[in-house]
């Protein structure tokens, strides 16, 4: 008993875990992985806070920011007008596909990584302002529910909605004959 005891001593006893170090050493601790990916990642959106919180007003910046603007309206429009030149001039057209296929496919995808890194990187930003405004949103929703149900009941059919309320005038006024003729019509029809 007293070698079983010893060795599980061994193993696990005064605070470690001798299995699990061992294992750590081959494989990562995951909840470890998971904390320090989210201190890098932290870090990361900390560093392009701080670049982008500063204003931009001087011409220099407008004038970069309008040329970042200009790339997917222009591939937008340049493939459009690969359309159009097709259908005007087929020919003049059918010439420029050659050179095209003459370039090697190493700068084909040189062009695909640098496109692709520049969608995506707008594509993360757009999610990042979409999931901003969802946030928003949901942060909204006990004030509209409150409004919707404050507008059901205003609702003609809705329960009390011909309450007088404190109101003895109103009281008086609803409950006093009417002149309106086909009223006094429809009364006379019943009571015969």
């Amino acid at each position: 008993m007293g070698l079983i005891q010893g060795l599980w001593a061994m193993l696990f006893g005064s605070g470690r875990n001798v299995v699990v170090e061992t294992a750590e050493v081959f494989r990562e601790n995951a909840e470890a992985g998971s904390a320090r990916a989210a201190e890098i990642q932290a870090q990361a959106m900390q560093q392009f806070g701080a670049e982008f919180a500063q204003a931009r007003v001087g011409w220099f910046d407008r004038f970069i920011d309008a040329l970042n603007r200009v790339p997917r309206p222009a591939m937008a429009l340049g493939t459009l007008g690969l359309f159009v030149a097709a259908m005007v001039d087929p020919i003049w057209f059918a010439e420029r596909m050659q050179g095209i296929a003459l370039v090697p496919e190493p700068l084909w995808w040189l062009l695909g990584v640098i496109v692709s890194f520049y969608f995506g990187a707008r594509q993360q930003a757009k999610t990042q302002n979409f999931q901003r405004d969802i946030a928003v949103t949901l942060a909204r929703a006990p004030l509209v529910v409150e409004n919707i149900k404050a507008l059901r009941a205003l609702r003609f059919d809705s329960v009390g909605a011909a309450d007088t309320g404190h109101d003895s005038r109103l009281a008086m006024a609803a409950v006093e004959p009417s002149s309106n003729p086909a009223i006094q019509e429809w009364r006379a029809a019943r009571h015969v």
